[in-house]
């Protein structure tokens, strides 16, 4: 039974810092991170790391080293990164801006929400960061995407459309479910969540005008009444072009196919161009092989 981590890093740019955070990875053989994603223009990291997870007599989930493991990359995040100085085209709230647990192989989404809310105490209690907790570890299930609109997530606050320092008051307009209420502007706060896969594909649009790509974004997502289980963004991405980021909930059912044809006829309406999109992770059977392969090469 394995469980996976997402976790989302607001650095790209620094190698120092992502250095450190890669070094707290290795402490634990049993804990692999089986793929990197960083972006300079989002200045924005993903590690997808997974481990194992143990159970008791009565079939409780009880330990994962992915706990130990992803404490100790924040904590390196937290030493190495300042949000006060951080800039980047994608939005964020957080030095650890996100984290997501999902279930892999034989594993539960309960387990994967235990897990999600062990680490939201340990980054709550140990590092006075306010922690908000989503989709299955939340009490009510509540949506990642309902809770950062919340908190003023998808509004730029610097040139136009860009993420720059802290954006919003000391003392947080919605309690957090874990750690205090008086926030750090250094550090910022966290999401954290335990939900099914999810897929993250990524359309470049050769368009510097990030209205076009808001436009398409929106009509592609479900909340502009366009393709059901898809969540997007239309952000800048260098300086000759912008992206849809999409976020695909239930991949086997509407996938990657379906997000590129919508876009591609929704740019054609608009007058622009646009290049084939990208994953931006493994599926998660080649994760389960890559964490296999890799822990067998760490144990001989």
């Amino acid at each position: 039974m394995l469980l996976c981590c997402m976790l989302f890093i607001s650095e790209s740019r620094n190698r120092s810092a992502l250095d450190a955070i890669e070094r707290a990875a290795r402490h634990d053989p049993e804990s692999v991170i089986v793929n990197k994603f960083e972006d300079r223009a989002y200045n924005r990291a993903r590690y997808t790391i997974v481990s194992y997870v143990v159970h008791d007599c009565t079939g409780s989930a009880v330990y994962s080293p992915l706990q130990q493991t992803v404490v100790a990359m924040t904590e390196a995040a937290f030493n190495a990164i300042n949000l006060e100085t951080h800039s980047g085209a994608h939005p964020r709230l957080g030095v650890v801006d996100d984290i997501v647990f999902h279930p892999l192989a034989q594993a539960s989404l309960d387990e994967a929400a235990w897990l999600a809310k062990a680490v939201a105490s340990d980054l709550g209690n140990r590092f006075q960061v306010p922690v908000y907790l989503y989709a299955a570890a939340h009490p009510t299930g509540k949506a990642l995407d309902t809770i950062r609109r919340e908190l003023g997530y998808y509004r730029p606050n610097f040139m136009g459309n860009q993420w720059a320092g802290w954006t919003l008051p000391d003392v947080l307009p919605e309690k957090p479910n874990e750690g205090p209420t008086l926030v750090s502007k250094q550090r910022g706060i966290t999401m954290i969540g335990a939900r099914p896969w999810v897929a993250l594909y990524n359309v470049p649009i050769l368009s510097t005008d990030v209205s076009v790509a808001k436009r398409i974004a929106r009509m592609v997502s479900a909340r502009g009444g366009g393709l059901p289980t898809v969540q997007t963004l239309g952000l800048f991405h260098g300086e000759e072009s912008t992206e849809i980021a999409c976020m695909l909930l239930e991949p086997n059912q509407i996938g990657a196919d379906r997000v590129q044809n919508q876009v591609e006829a929704l740019a054609t309406e608009e007058g622009v161009d646009v290049e084939k999109g990208y994953f931006t992770d493994y599926s998660p059977e080649m994760i389960i092989e890559k964490y296999m392969n890799l822990i067998s090469t760490n144990r001989d």
